[in-house]
């Protein structure tokens, strides 16, 4: 199946389909972009008093039926579709909800944009942006964006960098003490942090070019003003929502529906974030890299869900250590992989033919070796040798035995590239 099956329609010709659809089901990818658009879609059909489903999958397929409407969120895939590819899928999301009638969330739209790695008020974010501060529900400061008051846990557990002290609290702990910051951090106080996280990040031992300006969309957070949002910057919103969209999507989900969470789902949303933060950093520290042409590949052991965890190590590899435009995460003993790539990264090798998306391109690996592949236009996976699990959003138990291996896949994804 290609990533690009029909044009995708303006929001305002989807939030029209909306505003006459009798049920709608919403499935998006898994990511936080996705997932946050999905919410604030979800919230305008419940002010409107539309029913509706909403799931998240690694490979979202519109299944119209029973004059429902179906809209993919992340890929472009069926006649409605937020493909998230230009701009975020959340700013469409913001003004498609604002079109039914609602008022919805700028905090969760801007986390949906930032966590499609975009920076508030850009790519069509400005309304957004410009809600979120009328309100006084955000406001710009120095420091680093974390999602928590205790800046070592945060440090640890981010996935909006790669520091020395990433997936270690007691380090993180080690370098903030040598800053000798306040109790209560002034703005002096947030600019000599980030001063520290953007030094660590671009002098940290095997970090790319890349890095130094990736580490830019953790720094000048859009803190949240009082209780305009369950955690403490608009960035932090974001990393929690990217990690629940592949640790616990129904959270995920529940969280971007819902701007008053409660503490117990908000604990339960940063215990999830926490474990998979820490996870995928401690993978990329064991791991072993090798560089090939177009590819900087890094091999890991994960003792946690591969499913869960690669996209974002792969993510981690791709902004902060691939010399490469595709990185890849792979773990043979799982039988797995996960690859992201720059934008505009893959040069076709004829200036006049199109360049495959990673996501066909790891379908067509994983035909190769007889495997399962799946993804979008910057990211994917493939599945060999193990019977992919069932999609916790889904409930639908969707194994597949298959054979090869993924030193094969991976070979077969670089000839596809």
């Amino acid at each position: 199946m290609t990533e690009a099956t029909s044009a995708t329609p303006a929001p305002d010709a989807l939030a029209d389909a909306l505003a006459d659809a009798p049920f709608v089901r919403l499935v998006a990818t898994a990511d936080g972009d996705a997932v946050a658009a999905a919410g604030l879609l979800a919230r305008a059909l419940r002010t409107a008093g539309t029913p509706f489903q909403v799931r998240v999958s690694r490979d979202p397929i519109p299944a119209d039926g029973d004059d429902a409407v179906a809209v993919t969120i992340g890929a472009d895939r069926g006649p409605h579709a937020l493909p998230g590819s230009g701009r975020p899928a959340s700013t469409d999301a913001f003004a498609i909800a604002r079109a039914l009638g609602a008022d919805p969330d700028p905090v969760v739209a801007l986390a949906g944009v930032v966590a499609a790695g975009s920076v508030p008020g850009t790519d069509g974010s400005g309304d957004a942006l410009e809600a979120a501060e009328r309100s006084d529900r955000v406001r710009r400061r120095p420091g680093v964006a974390l999602p928590t008051a205790d800046l070592a846990d945060g440090l640890a557990a981010s996935t909006l960098v790669r520091t020395p002290y990433s997936g270690d609290g007691e380090a993180a702990r080690a370098a903030l003490a040598e800053l000798g910051l306040p109790a209560d951090l002034d703005d002096d106080a947030h600019r000599r942090l980030a001063s520290l996280v953007a030094v660590d990040v671009a002098d940290a031992e095997g970090a790319s070019t890349r890095a130094a300006s990736a580490v830019e969309r953790a720094l000048r957070p859009y803190a949240t003003v009082g209780d305009a949002a369950p955690f403490e910057t608009v960035g932090g919103y974001a990393d929690v929502l990217d990690a629940l969209a592949r640790e616990a999507p129904g959270t995920g989900v529940a969280l971007a529906l819902d701007p008053d969470p409660g503490d117990e789902l908000r604990t339960a949303a940063l215990d999830a974030w926490r474990t998979h933060g820490l996870a995928a950093h401690r993978a990329l520290d064991g791991a072993t890299t090798g560089r090939y042409d177009g590819c900087f590949v890094a091999r890991v052991d994960l003792e946690e869900d591969a499913d869960a965890v690669l996209p974002t190590i792969a993510r981690l590899l791709r902004d902060f250590r691939s010399p490469e435009p595709v990185a890849v995460a792979a773990d043979e003993a799982a039988g797995r992989l996960a690859a992201a790539a720059t934008a505009g990264g893959r040069a076709a090798d004829d200036a006049a033919t199109e360049p495959l998306g990673l996501g066909d391109a790891c379908r067509s690996a994983a035909g190769e070796v007889g495997g399962d592949g799946w993804g979008t236009a910057d990211r994917g996976g493939i599945a060999v040798d193990a019977a992919d699990a069932a999609d916790e959003a889904d409930g639908v138990n969707e194994s597949e035995a298959t054979d090869g291996d993924i030193t094969g896949a991976l070979a077969a994804l670089r000839e596809a590239l």
